[in-house]
């Protein structure tokens, strides 16, 4: 068939074979030209860079075989996943797709930080209302209390202001 995933692994193989063109192409001698206009505080790391270099383009013609193996597997491996295929060595910008579940992420993270809070605000205001409404039932049963001829007992009264004006002060 010549569905949409044929014609997408036949578009990969010509972009590949199109690199490994540019890649068999001998650069001109650009680079030793400007050896001599480098500055002297950063001649260190062009040099390096130069060298790098060097030694990517020895190596360019043994791997092209190899490559082009990886390239088949990669091919027939990512014509059916939705990941995209990282090449060893290079990072690429992040994808449209890659920034928003990124994006998502973090706004999951914050929502789940948010209900947190949340949550432990509710607990707290519970945990207040619980002894506020202990204090209270406590205060309620010492008041109502009443002598055996039902009178009001005045005794528990005065002494349940007397310890509610030490805590006060």
């Amino acid at each position: 068939g010549q569905g949409f995933a044929f014609r997408r692994k036949q578009k990969i193989e010509r972009q590949y074979r199109r690199l490994l063109k540019k890649g068999r192409k001998v650069p001109s001698q650009q680079d030793d030209q400007f050896t001599d206009t480098y500055p002297e505080h950063l001649k260190h790391l062009y040099l390096a860079e130069e060298e790098m270099l060097k030694k990517k383009r020895r190596r360019a013609p043994d791997d092209s075989v190899l490559s082009e193996e990886k390239l088949n597997k990669a091919v027939d491996t990512c014509a059916f996943s939705y990941r995209p295929v990282m090449t060893e060595g290079k990072f690429k910008k992040k994808t449209a797709n890659q920034k928003a579940i990124e994006e998502y992420e973090k706004i999951k993270a914050e929502r789940a930080r948010k209900k947190e809070e949340a949550e432990k605000r509710k607990q707290q205001r519970e945990e207040a209302q619980r002894l506020y409404k202990q204090k209270k039932t406590e205060a309620y049963k010492i008041l109502c209390k009443k002598t055996k001829r039902g009178q009001p007992n005045l005794n528990l009264q005065m002494e349940f202001l007397l310890q509610k004006i030490q805590q006060n002060a």
